[in-house]
């Protein structure tokens, strides 16, 4: 515990009235809705948005209006005033005070191309709302956004959403989670019915019913009353309870203590320790509603409230001296100096550059100076604004466990650390997947060249899953991203944002190299043309590496053989053949290289030649280590009636496909397949064609596996076919 309130007396809300959370799910789990919902009852919009008319508060996107899907997230500043019990009172249900607290909401996409912005948020959540809808359970993305949440350490609460929809089953979404997500989760709300009879939810702590009033689906689910526990559901309802009690005693030694004491276990006190497990990440918590109707958002709200922490109920930051291991903590205090990540840079029609970032410690005003110990420059902050949504608000100063934003910074990437000069600390930045598919772009006229190349500068600089380069070999200017949304979403602002309109080529996909078995290379780089020559001479081992590991290069030069200064040029270049690829010119992965050996000469050697030494080598031993081209393979799910899965499942096999499982789910069946990328395109359509429209689908990327041997030939035709290589 700290000796004094880490609360500067000029914030309006307290650190412990603080949440910053992240609303994450699979593609149309309601995401958005229930954000919209939440925004309503909080008073921030007076007026309810709805996906589907293109009018919510944090898709403000033109793309996301016409598309009704979130593309890029959005935060949002809302407040909720909770009804508190006094001190050593139980009745929850009866007001005694009213406690305001403020809650940041960041509304994250579930479209897998645009994975990057969970990634991104999740870096910066104190705690998360996973949605998962009551029909279809935990779904492909379900599994990576959770994933992410626990890769950040993020602690969450489950809402099982859409109960009012037709095959809603709230036990089987809670058993999906504890069996694919691995959870420790229990409920903490029942509902009372399901489908069109989905009226209201038990409170499983407090033993009572809240059921919302009926009326048209405009005013359905305003108002709630709390009432007696139906009597069908009391028995439910107490058997629940146990089973809570017994989760939590079983992590929790107060109350384990409480049950071997046989002493009575208050709500408050249920309450208290289901947040301390919350917020450790040992529990989740599980509540249902539909968000469309209304119905459950309310609670969900006190729900964050009551068991997702503020800033001081997690670990500190952490960061590290800049070229150190030397680890620095970062209290969460505002009167510590100031630390903060900018985690997301979008640029605004009307502000410019916008850098989001998130406040760790301390607290930063306008006229400020703050310092980035990347770049090692200082900037003075000149305006700084909360965004709700498509609305900017200015502000004069932001404090510890604050998201805001900044205008007009310069020479700024995502994931840079912004401090105090005099904490020199870089947190942590959150990491990105790897572009999976390419596809060649030019301008169709020359004078939209330059405004091309300052409009993808411009969303490379955004989007840290997408890149923008030009292939030395054909001249191209290729993009790659996540997948195809991805770039046609990228290729449509480039027409509303920056007015450039493009020539598109067919979608690449981007291949990976790797090796077989262990090898050794030697590279010789000699030239002499009167005056200086130039002299480099090296020998390494290479093998495979474990998968997923990515490459690894050792110096294990002995003796001198190669001077110090030159085993660095040495590295640079095996490097730089990995990434041009040897085999069909694309990047290799999962390679373990060693220097071993090599000579020099006094006068003509240098980097340069050293360089291209390290890059004959690689290239003569990867020829030797018996090379093959990897594909990036998808794990897809798709949702059909019972009467198209034959197609499908035919379909898939054509596509190369794999089917891992066939199940049964509300009516439906789902088959779980593993494709790969190329064999995926224009799947959209095929799948409509087949199943007359009435058939879903989503995937994700899940690893990298050996094309066969006739898609080898034909990739390596293909490069043969390509300008001569590089040097």
């Amino acid at each position: 515990m700290q000796d004094k309130s880490p609360n500067s007396p000029n914030r309006q809300y307290t650190l412990e009235r603080t949440r910053n959370i992240g609303i994450a799910a699979h593609i149309d789990a309601g995401k958005t809705t229930t954000t919209e919902r939440i925004l309503f009852y909080t008073g921030l919009i007076h007026k309810i948005g709805d996906v589907d008319d293109g009018n919510t508060v944090t898709d403000w996107m033109e793309q996301e209006k016409e598309r009704g899907i979130t593309i890029t997230s959005a935060a949002v500043t809302c407040f909720w005033t909770q009804k508190c019990a006094k001190a050593g009172e139980d009745q929850i249900y009866k007001a005694f005070k009213d406690v305001s607290h403020r809650i940041n909401i960041i509304d994250t996409p579930g479209h897998v191309d645009f994975t990057a912005e969970v990634e991104r948020s999740m870096r910066v959540l104190d705690g998360a709302v996973a949605v998962f809808c009551g029909v279809a359970g935990v779904q492909p993305q379900s599994e990576t956004v959770w994933r992410q949440a626990t890769k950040y350490k993020v602690p969450r609460i489950a809402f099982v959403n859409k109960m009012d929809r037709t095959g809603a089953n709230f036990d089987n979404a809670l058993n999906d989670m504890r069996t694919k997500l691995k959870a420790y989760a229990f409920p903490i709300f029942l509902p009372i019915g399901a489908e069109d009879k989905f009226e209201g939810v038990v409170d499983i702590v407090n033993q009572k019913a809240i059921v919302w009033g009926p009326g048209d689906i405009a005013n359905e689910g305003l108002n709630y009353e709390i009432k007696d526990i139906p009597e069908e559901l009391k028995g439910k309802a107490q058997d629940a309870l146990k089973e809570l009690i017994d989760a939590v005693s079983n992590k929790d030694d107060a109350i384990a203590e409480l049950v071997l004491e046989d002493k009575p276990i208050t709500p408050t006190i249920l309450k208290a320790a289901i947040r301390r497990l919350t917020c450790k990440i040992e529990l989740i918590p599980v509540l249902c509603g539909s968000a469309f109707k209304k119905k459950g958002v309310q609670v969900l709200v006190d729900s964050v409230i009551d068991y997702l922490p503020s800033p001081l109920d997690i670990p500190p930051a952490e960061g590290t001296e800049p070229g150190t291991d030397n680890v620095v903590k970062v209290d969460t205090d505002d009167s510590a100096k100031f630390c903060s990540l900018a985690f997301k840079l979008w640029t605004d029609p009307y502000a410019g550059k916008l850098v989001f970032f998130r406040v760790y410690s301390g607290h930063l005003k306008k006229g400020d100076t703050i310092y980035n110990p990347r770049t090692r420059k200082r900037e003075r902050v000149s305006r700084l604004m909360v965004i709700q949504g498509s609305e900017r608000k200015d502000i004069d100063s932001v404090y510890s466990g604050d998201i805001a934003a900044l205008v007009g910074l310069r020479n700024i990437t995502t994931g840079d650390t912004l401090c105090d000069e005099n904490f020199d600390v870089t947190l942590e930045p959150p990491t990105f997947p790897e572009p999976v598919i390419s596809m060649a772009v030019e301008p169709k006229t020359k004078a939209d060249r330059d405004k091309m190349s300052e409009g993808l500068q411009r969303l490379s600089e955004e989007d840290p899953t997408f890149r923008c380069f030009t292939n030395e070999e054909t001249g191209q200017l290729i993009i790659a991203g996540m997948g195809e949304l991805h770039l046609e979403i990228i290729i449509d602002r480039l027409k509303r944002e920056f007015k450039v309109e493009a020539n598109v080529g067919a979608p690449q996909i981007a291949y990976r190299e790797t090796i077989t078995k262990d090898a050794e290379g030697e590279g010789k780089f000699i030239r002499q043309s009167g005056g200086r020559g130039q002299y480099g001479h090296a020998c390494i081992t290479i093998q495979p590496n474990e998968k997923g590991k990515g490459i690894e290069i050792e110096n294990k030069i002995v003796g001198g053989a190669i001077p110090k200064e030159y085993v660095g040029a040495v590295i640079d270049g095996i490097e730089e053949a990995i990434r041009s690829g040897v085999h069909a010119g694309y990047q290799m992965i999962d390679i373990k290289a060693q220097v071993v050996d090599g000579s020099f000469h006094e006068v003509d050697s240098n980097e340069l030649a050293f360089k291209m030494a390290g890059i004959f080598a690689l290239k003569e031993a990867v020829k030797k280590a018996g090379p093959i081209i990897l594909e990036p393979i998808m794990k897809v799910e798709v949702t059909t009636p019972d009467e198209y899965q034959g197609d499908l499942l035919g379909d898939i096999n054509r596509r190369r496909g794999t089917i891992l499982g066939i199940d049964a789910k509300a009516g439906q069946t789902v088959l779980n397949a593993q494709v790969p990328l190329a064999e995926m395109f224009g799947y959209a359509t095929a799948i409509r064609s087949l199943s007359k429209g009435r058939a879903s689908y989503s995937m994700e990327p899940l690893n990298f596996e050996q094309v066969p041997n006739s898609v080898e030939k034909a990739i390596l035709d293909t490069a043969a076919k390509r300008p001569a290589a590089r040097t």
